[in-house]
């Protein structure tokens, strides 16, 4: 018989209601209390899936044991610590904490109660995000643009924080480096003292650069990355789930092409069809929720006792890059007069 843990989710705005509906559905999951500063709202959610509802943590009448917390950023430290302390493993919505220093000490309360903490990066867990990893492609580029229209919601922060953070904490999580500089610009438009786009270059020590785009002004939504590495060329999309690859192994050499054509330099090929000679895969993507794999991975690491898929420590980290190009942004000069 499948053991279930008693979960709890703590806020159920935007993603808060969608961790209660997955969690109410896992087999190895029984939801038992749903909290909300907004008690209607908690009670709306708990008549739906037959639980409690609470203003406060301190309500809850069953003993816990997992806990999913989906409140705004600036509210995170204070509501994980005590959890932590009781030694219940605790999902934090990302990012783990508005700054470093809070980031560090819910860092270090989890590791002094050896409590599990997980940092809900969800498109860690997207499928176009899984594929590329099992490529095991080692990048020495990457770009990624993360675009939508304002929603209204996270305007306390900038569209760093808000949404760069996703590819932030993909693109550390692909190159494994933490020492990198960092040049960033971006704008303010609808949102004062927050920036509304930005775009961040970012060089690592180990000689991978990323280029990154976060736009919250956009009339569309896009959400693409791509990867280059010495042997493969991946372009995947997180909204539409596809991908393509051009691998080294599967196509044509072009200068042993040119030099069995006898061919003196390279321009005398200009009229070889360049696209008939490359091998365009389309990658396998599987097609699974990434909150359902996120929450199914925590509640997995909790019952193994094994370490989390994002671990407190890439929370940190993803923080303090993020961190670094807010920094940039603020202190790049506008309006120099040469």
């Amino acid at each position: 018989m499948t053991h279930r843990f008693k979960t709890a989710v703590i806020g159920v705005g935007h993603m808060g209601r969608h961790h209660a509906r997955v969690y109410s559905e896992l087999p190895n999951s029984e939801l038992v209390a749903i909290v909300d500063i907004q008690l209607d709202r908690a009670k709306e959610f708990a008549r739906q899936y037959n639980c409690q509802a609470c203003a406060t943590i301190d309500e809850i009448k069953t003993p816990l044991d997992a806990v999913s917390i989906a409140v705004p950023t600036v509210h995170h430290r204070a509501i994980a610590e005590p959890l932590l302390a009781r030694r219940i493993a605790v999902l934090i919505e990302k990012p783990i904490a508005p700054n470093i220093e809070e980031s560090v000490a819910l860092l270090k309360c989890s590791q002094k109660h050896d409590a599990l903490l997980q940092i809900g990066h969800s498109e860690r867990f997207n499928p176009v995000v899984t594929t590329l990893k099992r490529m095991n492609i080692r990048p020495k580029f990457i770009e990624t643009h993360r675009i939508s229209p304002f929603t209204f919601r996270s305007a306390d922060i900038g569209v760093v924080f808000d949404m760069m953070i996703h590819d932030i904490d993909i693109v550390l999580n692909l190159v494994q480096c933490y020492e990198y500089s960092v040049q960033a610009v971006g704008v303010p438009v609808m949102v004062r003292d927050h920036e509304d786009v930005a775009n961040a270059w970012i060089s690592f020590a180990n000689g991978c650069v990323a280029n990154l785009t976060a736009s919250r002004l956009a009339m569309k939504t896009e959400r693409k990355i791509r990867a280059f590495s010495e042997d493969a060329y991946v372009h995947l999309d997180y909204a539409k789930k596809t991908g393509i690859a051009v691998t080294k192994d599967a196509n044509l050499d072009i200068l042993k092409l040119a030099r069995e054509g006898k061919f003196e330099d390279m321009s005398q090929m200009k009229n070889f069809d360049f696209g008939s000679m490359i091998r365009i895969e389309p990658l396998e993507v599987d097609d699974i929720e990434p909150l359902r794999a996120e929450l199914s991975s925590f509640l997995h690491a909790l019952e193994t006792g094994g370490p989390p898929e994002v671990s407190g420590e890439e929370g940190v980290e993803a923080v303090k890059l993020a961190s670094r190009i807010v920094d940039a942004v603020k202190q790049h000069k506008w309006n120099i007069s040469v």
